[in-house]
């Protein structure tokens, strides 16, 4: 699945409309191969968006679960956890991890 585009359902607060919006632009830019189309492909190309938007907020909306809604903030700690985990820490700041500082 595309990286950047996130779980939508069963948050507190809900998604908003511009987070689904983001979401839907993602999903189509996936399929088309496009991060911005030509202008001769710009109107498919957005209507495409809105009609997965619509589908997706539908989607969303409708979806029910017996488990709590996640909160936005915990579950972002968790996905930074796993990110340092998976790639390891970032290197101190002014330094390149594996590259040896060069002599003045």
């Amino acid at each position: 699945m595309c990286r950047s585009i996130k779980t939508l359902f069963n948050f507190a607060p809900p998604a908003t409309d511009d987070e689904v919006r983001a979401a839907s632009l993602q999903f189509v830019r996936k399929l088309s191969g496009f991060t911005a189309p030509s202008k001769a492909n710009e109107a498919t190309f957005n209507r495409s968006v809105d009609e997965v938007f619509r589908v997706a907020r539908r989607l969303v909306d409708q979806l029910t679960t017996t488990a709590d809604p996640r909160n936005r903030e915990e579950e972002a700690a968790k996905a930074k956890a796993r990110s340092a985990e998976r790639f390891g820490r970032a290197a101190p700041s002014g330094r390149r991890r594996g590259i040896a500082a060069s002599p003045r």
